[in-house]
């Protein structure tokens, strides 16, 4: 885990023009995306993953993510930050109070990942991430890119990584934040500021996680 010094980040969204600013408090965040490795060894085999344990793990939905949280949390000795004892994401508002893992918010997603820069990326694309463009459109393995100035490693390219946050719920209800671009991605989908969204089930083959805990 790396320690995000607090800060300031301004958030905005292309699709409603609407920009908005985030006080966010110091953190600490993965080095790099969970791994396959660490995955199985938490919550059991994959089905149909193959390759190399330092492969990101991906075909993950966001309920799988913030199950490993609190599965890993309790492993580790810590408290859970999430209630999972229901099945409706209202049962799962994080307890501010827990020490345990959980999900970036996007807010501390954008700010670790700007590392103090203020352009669209903390770096040359081809020298940080892999896009379409130089991944051979497969996964790769994490760390295999230069890190941030913060010591951050694939915050942009290879794997989109699930957020705590609510898209837009006014609009698309349940859908959660997913941010930094995939190794499908062209290079204008791996900026710091891109926001995607999608259903809280949802998994595909260009969608992991990072995880994040509250600093004390």
């Amino acid at each position: 885990m790396i320690a995000v010094p607090a800060g300031q980040v301004t958030l905005s969204d292309r699709r409603t023009r609407r920009t908005w600013s985030v006080e966010v408090a110091s953190c600490l965040l993965g080095a790099h995306p969970v791994t396959r490795d660490l995955y199985t060894r938490v919550m059991g085999p994959l089905p149909d993953a193959t390759g190399a344990d330092r492969l990101p793990v991906e075909g993950v939905s966001w309920w799988d993510a913030v199950r490993f949280c609190d599965t890993l949390s309790v492993r580790a000795g810590l408290t859970p930050v999430y209630d999972l004892r229901g099945d409706a994401a209202e049962t799962v508002a994080p307890d501010p109070s827990a020490d345990g893992y959980r999900l970036p918010t996007e807010a501390e997603w954008e700010h670790a990942c700007r590392a103090g820069t203020e352009g669209p990326r903390y770096g040359p694309l081809d020298d940080i991430a892999w896009y379409r463009a130089n991944s051979g459109e497969r996964l790769r393995e994490v760390g295999g890119k230069l890190p941030n100035a913060w010591g951050l490693y694939d915050m942009l390219g290879n794997v989109w990584e699930w957020c705590w946050d609510l898209y837009d719920p006014e609009v698309y209800g349940t859908y959660r934040v997913l941010r930094g671009g995939g190794w499908y991605d062209e290079h204008w989908s791996c900026r710091a500021s891109v926001r995607r969204r999608s259903h809280p089930t949802f998994r595909v083959d260009d969608v992991g996680f990072r995880l994040a805990r509250t600093a004390r």
